[in-house]
């Protein structure tokens, strides 16, 4: 997979969870956020935002996170004396559990499964053939 493919991808998951009819529709790509911003405007008027907490220790997911928050209007933030892991997000929890977190979900297992790809080809390419992990082996008394 290169970027264009998963460029391409995380653009059908997005599709998909804004209600999109056909997968790969290029009209609903382009429309699914907007889409998703009318459902959260319908989400903040019937069900109030509460404050959630979230533990991202990885970079790359946190900063997935906070791209995908900030893309539907959400204000992401951090409390003095937090850890940098942590992201607090009011929203309204119907949305969190309906749209931003599945969605997030989806986006973050591609973007680890091409992250996991693109280090093993460049650590089997510029530093070793084999990029496996360590064998477990039997304790010696």
């Amino acid at each position: 997979m290169d970027q264009q493919d998963l460029i391409a991808k995380l653009l059908r998951i997005e599709a998909l969870h804004a209600g999109a009819t056909t997968p790969g529709e290029r009209v609903a790509a382009e429309n699914a956020r907007q889409r998703i911003l009318d459902r959260l405007g319908q989400f903040q008027r019937e069900d109030p935002a509460v404050e959630m907490r979230f533990s991202l220790p990885d970079p790359w997911t946190r900063k997935l996170f906070l791209a995908l928050a900030r893309r539907y209007g959400l204000k992401p933030y951090r409390l003095p004396r937090q850890r940098y892991q942590t992201v607090m997000l009011r929203v309204p929890k119907t949305f969190l559990d309906g749209t931003l977190w599945p969605e997030f979900l989806a986006l973050s297992a591609e973007l680890v499964t091409y992250l996991g790809e693109v280090t093993d080809r460049i650590i089997r390419e510029g530093l070793h053939g084999d990029s496996s992990e360590a064998p477990e082996r039997p304790e010696i008394s």
